[in-house]
């Protein structure tokens, strides 16, 4: 004997089942996913961390001393910059991170009134143009000349623009 109680159960057993695959589809569709507008936040990472360390390198440690930073570009040591910068920035609580990094100082040139610039560090083996590397700058007042460069007034301040690329190999 068939009566309407067993179509009442068949609707809802469909009714259960729309909402079961309803609930899949909201849960499957509001999971994050990593995006490309997401990868500029490991790189605004890497630009903060080598922005403090250029200022860190660029604070003496006591009044009337100059910085690390100054002492390096006025010296010309190019591995001594490299050797300090990436020694901060490879730096972690558990091994090493693995940054790479060249820089550049930018100057004025005094004599013919341009803007000129040398390689402090070049770049490595690593660098094949493909990295994603960030841009770190920090302008410094230098109280020498930079060994090897001409062309700067010594009558006026000397402001220089160190400029390091950085990215992770």
């Amino acid at each position: 004997m068939v009566n309407d109680s067993g179509q009442l159960y068949t609707m809802e057993g469909v009714a259960a089942g729309v909402i079961m695959l309803l609930t899949a589809y909201i849960v499957i569709s509001t999971t994050s996913i990593y995006t490309p507008g997401d990868t500029h936040i490991p790189d605004m990472q890497l630009e903060q961390l080598g922005s403090d360390v250029l200022a860190m390198m660029d604070t003496p440690d006591t009044n009337g001393v100059k910085s690390d930073l100054e002492k390096f570009v006025v010296g010309d040591d190019s591995a001594g910059f490299e050797g300090m910068f990436l020694g901060y920035c490879n730096a972690k609580a558990i091994g090493a991170d693995n940054l790479h990094m060249s820089a550049n100082v930018t100057y004025r040139d005094a004599s013919s009134n341009e803007i000129r610039d040398y390689p402090l560090v070049g770049p490595d083996n690593t660098w094949t143009g493909r990295e994603s590397a960030v841009r770190v700058t920090r302008w410094m007042e230098l109280e020498g000349n930079p060994s090897g460069v001409s062309g700067m007034d010594p009558s006026r301040p000397r402001v220089v623009l160190v400029e390091v690329l950085l990215w992770r190999a």
